[in-house]
């Protein structure tokens, strides 16, 4: 009886704090997907990031957003949900949950709309990384109007595009446009308190 309640109380709450937090929500609703993505092969292709002219040509313009749902391995997807935590924690903190939505989602777009103008017509890109970027971008700006050092998000968001360099395979356009994306929707956030 006492494995039961105890049991029942991590669901509600593990369900609290979904409520409560957008970053576990988005994390949550991206590892769900990737399980989907294991169990359904054709899961990844349907909702990846594929060019522009693809996107114009069937009007399969979710995929400016499903992108981030898909993730090529299990190392990509840890990689990006861990970013998430730490980048989106405190940044829902700083801006509260409806506002980390924003800036989320416009970096995703901004990350989307760059990779698939430069794509080529032979390639496709998974991943939530345009986003996890935008936080970076959005950590930047927070960092900057509190007057905090934030060299170190510097070095980070440099070593990380250096890596993606060395790697290959990596989207940086999309890295790139997700950056943007969050140091635009970040500054617009702050202005306007």
């Amino acid at each position: 009886m006492r494995k039961i309640s105890q049991l029942l109380t991590s669901r509600s709450t593990a369900s609290q704090l979904l409520k409560r937090s957008a970053t576990y929500s988005l994390i949550a609703v991206i590892c769900g997907a990737y399980l989907l993505q294991i169990l359904i092969p054709s899961f990844e292709f349907d909702l990846a990031l594929l060019n522009l002219d693809y996107l114009k040509a069937t009007n399969e313009w979710y995929r400016l957003f499903t992108v981030a749902l898909v993730h090529a391995g299990l190392l990509h997807l840890g990689f990006n949900m861990y970013a998430l935590m730490v980048l989106g924690n405190p940044l829902e903190e700083a801006f509260g949950k409806n506002k980390l939505l924003i800036i989320f989602f416009f970096s995703l777009l901004t990350g989307s709309l760059t990779s698939a103008y430069f794509a080529s017509a032979s390639s496709y890109s998974v991943g939530a990384s345009g986003a996890i970027f935008g936080l970076f971008g959005a950590l930047a700006i927070v960092g900057n109007r509190i007057g905090a050092d934030v060299r170190p998000i510097y070095v980070i968001i440099g070593v990380n595009f250096a890596i993606g360099f060395a790697l290959g395979g990596v989207d940086w356009k999309a890295h790139l446009g997700g950056l943007v994306g969050g140091l635009i929707s970040a500054q617009l956030i702050l202005n306007k308190r």
